[in-house]
Formats: C-alpha cells, sequence, structure tokens
C-alpha cells in the first residue's frame, strides 16, 4: 500500500467524527432550503460557496420574510467575519504554501474542521497543511450531499415555513450561549436584542437587524476597552463565568 493511500485514510478516520456529524444538520438544511426555494442546483452552489450552517439556515430565513438582498448580504457580512480570526490563528501553520492553496484552504474552511485542524496542528507534528486541506474537503463532500439530499427530500416533504424561523433561532441562541464568557457579554447580547426591535420597527425593514448589530457591537467594544484600561479584567461585567460544579462538588454528589 502506498504511503499515500495510509496517510489518506488516517485523515479520513480523523475527519469521519465531523463529517458523520454533519449529516443530520445538512438534510435539514437542505430540507429548509427547498422550502424557501431553493432548487436542487442552487442548494448544491450555496452549500459550496458559503459552507456555513448558521449561514445558510439565515439565508433560508430571512428569504422566507422577502428580506432585501443588500440585509441578507451585510447580515453574511457580520456573522462570517469570524473566519478572519479564526484563519489567522491557522496561518503559522500553513506558511511555504501557495496562494491559490490559501485561497482554496480559507474558502473551505469553517467552525468544526478550524477546530480539527487546530487541533492536530497543535498536538501532532506530522499534521501538514495537505492534511488540513483534505479535512475541509471531506466535511465540504458529506455537508454537500446531505444538503442535496435534503433538497430532494423536501419536494417530497411539506415543510411549514415557521419551523425555518425556529430553526435559525435555536441556532442563535446555541450560538450566543456558547460565547458567553463573562456577564458584560450577556449585557449586550440583551442590549442588542432590544435594539434590533426598535431599529426594526422604526425602520420597518429587516436592514433595523444591521443597524442593532453595529450599535451593539460599538457599544460592547467600547465598554469592554474603559473597563480595561480602568483595570478592571476581573471586576463584576469581566470576570470570567465558570460552572459552579467542580470535580468535589460531582463527587459529593454521586456519593
Amino acid at each position: 500500500m502506498k504511503k499515500s493511500d495510509t496517510r489518506f485514510k488516517e485523515v479520513f478516520q480523523i475527519a469521519l467524527p465531523l463529517c458523520m456529524s454533519y449529516i443530520p444538520i445538512g438534510l435539514a438544511c437542505g430540507v429548509l432550503l427547498n422550502a424557501a426555494g431553493f432548487n436542487f442546483l442552487m442548494t448544491g452552489l450555496v452549500s459550496l460557496l458559503v459552507f456555513s450552517g448558521g449561514a445558510q439556515f439565515m439565508i433560508a430565513s430571512m428569504l422566507t420574510i422577502h428580506a432585501p438582498m443588500q440585509t441578507i448580504l451585510l447580515m453574511l457580512l457580520f456573522l462570517e467575519m469570524r473566519y478572519a480570526l479564526l484563519g489567522s490563528s491557522l496561518s503559522q501553520y500553513v506558511r511555504g504554501t501557495s496562494k491559490k492553496f490559501l485561497l482554496v484552504f480559507a474558502a473551505s474552511m469553517n467552525d468544526e474542521n478550524y477546530a480539527v485542524n487546530y487541533l492536530k496542528f497543535a498536538t501532532d507534528k506530522t499534521w501538514t497543511a495537505e492534511n488540513a486541506l483534505l479535512v475541509e474537503h471531506l466535511s465540504l463532500l458529506f455537508w454537500t450531499l446531505s444538503n442535496l439530499v435534503g433538497s430532494l427530500a423536501g419536494g417530497f416533504i411539506s415543510v411549514n415555513l415557521t419551523i425555518v424561523d425556529f430553526a435559525l433561532t435555536a441556532l442563535f441562541i446555541y450560538m450566543i450561549v456558547m460565547q458567553i464568557k463573562n456577564k458584560l457579554t450577556i449585557l449586550i447580547s440583551i442590549l442588542s436584542g432590544i435594539v434590533a426591535v426598535l431599529t426594526m420597527v422604526w425602520l420597518k425593514s429587516t436592514m433595523g437587524l444591521v443597524v442593532a448589530t453595529l450599535i451593539a457591537s460599538l457599544i460592547g467594544f467600547a465598554l469592554e476597552d474603559q473597563l480595561v484600561k480602568k483595570g478592571k479584567t476581573k471586576g463584576f461585567w469581566l470576570k470570567k463565568i465558570k460552572p459552579n460544579a467542580g470535580r468535589k462538588e460531582i463527587s459529593k454528589s454521586g456519593d
């Protein structure tokens, strides 16, 4: 057996749990995209070109409420800006590769395959940029195929479009919970929700979401900057939130 074949099998085994986890979510995303008006071809294109579950759910949701295209594009921009930070943390591991490689690598990266690759780069000295790209392409393949199968199934399944709104709401609540680090995060999350309602009522358009995102982000940045300058990094607002139950508490409850 060739060395390249052996390495492919090793990388495939590492990527397989991630790829399998995409199947149920990808099927659901494909069904919702079909309900939002995407045909089989368009579902495949958005899966390949966007490759972000959160973004694709958001596209489906905003299209069902007939949001303007410029609003959708701006919301996608704000949602996907995190990849600039994620990509920068991997830059040290892909130095020396061509610009073409970097372009393909950046276009194929998402949150999950980033986590797999970052962990492998940090713990495995034999992990190469080519291995990382293979993980990205395998996850992209499973995601796209799941979306396409979901799109086909969506043609035979009657879906209530209110489910799209629920799915997107649940997804973003999860994303907020996962990003909570301190009480300031909670404050800005609540503030952004209030501002979003006010701006949407005022502008009578989903463009209010974009305005609310900018306002809440600027307020959060300003407050954090002031607290850091005053040396209150471990104060009430910036103190890290940790689970109350440690090993001792868990062992006691087990007794």
